[in-house]
């Protein structure tokens, strides 16, 4: 709980992963990759619910002995290629008893941490924002980025009247880091979506926004935390 209000935290894992096939169950660094996600989950200050949300009975399984609640099996509907990130959060906020704030944590960012997840909170309830999502600064510039004509000509992504010469001069640019997403419930009821004109951004340092997609980023992850061996 947060200043008197309630929050659900909700990791979602189907379980029909086509780029890394049961990605969410394997083990990596002695443990399955949603475990990262749970033990941080757990330490928070202001989670009052952790919660599961799959489709999928092994995921199940290997999420409730890490500790994490598994109140629903999700409808296979919720859980096909197909399916918007955002339906197994709606599907959670409809079924459960009302909370006053929404967490979404996706297991494919391991290198989040609590105070990730407690500053993203803090930060939407400081501004009293609808939402505040995590985003990290991107390493290769829009601004420096061109489409190209069928005649071969150039053309910049961004048009602009500037002329930037120097990676120092460039605008900031961020992106969507997929770690932590958070709402007000019931805006977000009605929004069907983290993301508005008035979402508030926490930008997380490149070096915790990790997001496990292919085998290279669980390489990545693997030479990560062999780096970190003391």
């Amino acid at each position: 709980m947060i200043q008197g209000k309630t929050v659900l935290a909700i990791i979602p894992a189907r379980g029909g992963s086509k780029g890394i096939p049961r990605k969410n169950i394997r083990y990596i660094g002695g443990k399955p990759l949603i475990a990262w996600t749970i033990e941080e989950a757990k330490k928070s200050r202001y989670i009052d619910r952790l919660i599961l949300s799959s489709d999928d009975d092994e995921i199940i399984e290997v999420t409730k002995a890490w500790g994490c609640e598994v109140p629903f099996k999700r409808p296979i509907e919720l859980a096909q290629d197909e399916t918007p990130g955002i339906a197994s959060v709606l599907h959670a906020l409809q079924l459960l008893p009302k909370y006053d704030y929404a967490i979404l944590l996706q297991p494919t960012s391991p290198l989040r941490t609590v105070d990730d997840i407690d500053a993203c909170l803090e930060k939407c309830l400081a501004f009293n924002a609808n939402a505040c999502v995590s985003v990290t600064e991107v390493t290769e510039n829009p601004y420096w980025m061109y489409t190209i004509s069928p005649d071969g000509i150039m053309h910049q992504l961004i048009e602009t009247n500037y002329s930037f010469t120097r990676r120092q001069d460039l605008p900031k640019v961020y992106k969507l880091n997929g770690a932590v997403y958070v709402a007000d419930s019931e805006w977000l009821l009605q929004s069907k979506s983290f993301l508005s004109n008035d979402t508030l951004a926490y930008v997380m340092p490149w070096e915790r926004s990790l997001d496990i997609d292919t085998e290279l980023d669980i390489l990545t992850f693997k030479t990560f935390l062999e780096s970190i061996k003391i």
